[in-house]
């Protein structure tokens, strides 16, 4: 039996015949279009592409609609079945669709495989979605490859305030010093900071927490870092400290805020020889973990849309919030932390809680559609058998 497709040759149009279920050869026919023998609606059924050919055309194949290939991890829903004549042959042809249905059309059956795709992050370079419950990753890729973080590096910053709030030696009532010149420096430029100091207020610990948090000031990040461990390079050592602890072997950090050497040079904090704190999702997602299990009052915080803090407006850039372009009910997110440098590129660390489910925490680094591939990935770790309570 013989199955016809038409192929784009130069300007013009052929049609090819594949052999026994298309195993042989193609062969050049003349341009025709393609009869309907019989066609019949079918349950919706899920598919995927079975190697490298195909194609999806309109009924009678006199126009192409999308090459298989350019949708690699795409899962195709099939509604109707339809047996096509071109001549002699004839063909079992599937009328499929995307989830989205913005691409849909006529493909021979033998072009696919039975089931969904697998799921797949087009954009992210690194990814992770831990169960914050068990600490197992649910979904990975390049999980253990460590690259630079951006701002989400403040996770560990805030991390290690509130160890010391909680502590005898300090509390949210501290005063932490911001009178250097180089974070002064830092709040007037937008680019590296945007939260100003002022030079006649005395700064609370819990002022800082919610500029570095809410807003990823990196002035204030750094502020809080030296009024823990007494100097830059002390909490640099401390936060890598607490990283071996935590027997983090893909974590490396050279800044409390997350910029680079090559931004914070200008400002008398570079600190090391390597440019950029370097993480693996899977290290930053448990850095994250005990973030939110030992301080529980950052989800809570995390939820805050945007604060005033000393009349200065700090806004949560986390757009899966309520209210926000990319939120959806059904994930509940209430967390964590976005973060963005060139050399990093847009990274996102989220968390969500359901009633029914564990608690999750997803990553994605260097990643163009944070938000919107966090979403998926939520989405998919959420059905996981093993986030069932």
């Amino acid at each position: 039996m013989q199955s016809w497709q038409l192929k784009l040759v130069g300007y013009g149009a052929v049609l090819v015949a594949g052999i026994g279920l298309g195993s042989g050869q193609p062969l050049q026919a003349q341009a025709a279009s393609y009869q309907t023998v019989a066609t019949q609606k079918v349950a919706k059924h899920a598919y995927h592409r079975k190697g490298q050919q195909g194609a999806l055309y309109n009924r009678t194949h006199t126009k192409r609609v999308a090459s298989l290939r350019a949708y690699p991890h795409t899962t195709w829903y099939a509604t109707q079945k339809a047996t096509l004549k071109h001549g002699k042959s004839k063909g079992v042809y599937l009328y499929v669709a995307n989830a989205s249905r913005s691409v849909k059309g006529w493909v021979w059956r033998g072009y696919l495989k039975t089931g969904k795709a697998a799921f797949h992050l087009k954009y992210a370079k690194g990814a992770v979605a831990l169960d914050a419950n068990t600490g197992k990753v649910v979904w990975a890729k390049n999980a253990n490859t460590a690259r630079p973080i951006a701002s989400t590096s403040k996770i560990m910053t805030l991390y290690l305030t509130l160890k010391k709030v909680h502590s005898k030696s300090g509390s949210w009532h501290s005063i932490v010093k911001t009178n250097s010149k180089g974070l002064i420096a830092m709040g007037k430029n937008s680019s590296v900071g945007g939260f100003r100091f002022k030079v006649h207020h005395k700064y609370t610990v819990k002022e800082l927490y919610y500029a570095a948090y809410l807003d990823s000031s990196n002035n204030a990040a750094i502020a809080l870092g030296k009024w823990v461990a007494g100097s830059n390079g002390k909490f640099i050592r401390q936060m890598n400290a607490q990283a071996k602890a935590w027997h983090l072997s893909h974590a490396k950090y050279v800044s409390a805020s997350g910029l680079e050497n090559s931004d914070l040079r200008r400002y008398g904090y570079a600190y090391g020889t390597a440019n950029a704190n370097e993480v693996s999702p899977k290290d930053l997602a448990i850095v994250a973990r005990h973030l939110i299990t030992k301080y529980p009052r950052v989800v809570v915080d995390g939820k805050i849309g945007s604060k005033t803090v000393n009349g200065q407006l700090c806004y949560n850039y986390n757009n899966l919030l309520p209210g926000r372009k990319y939120y959806r009910a059904s994930l509940n997110v209430d967390g964590l932390k976005t973060g963005y440098t060139p050399l990093a590129g847009y990274c996102f660390v989220g968390t969500a809680v359901r009633h029914d489910k564990h608690r999750l925490i997803t990553v994605v680094l260097h990643d163009e559609n944070e938000f919107t591939e966090t979403r998926s990935l939520m989405t998919h770790a959420f059905a996981a058998k093993e986030m069932n309570y």
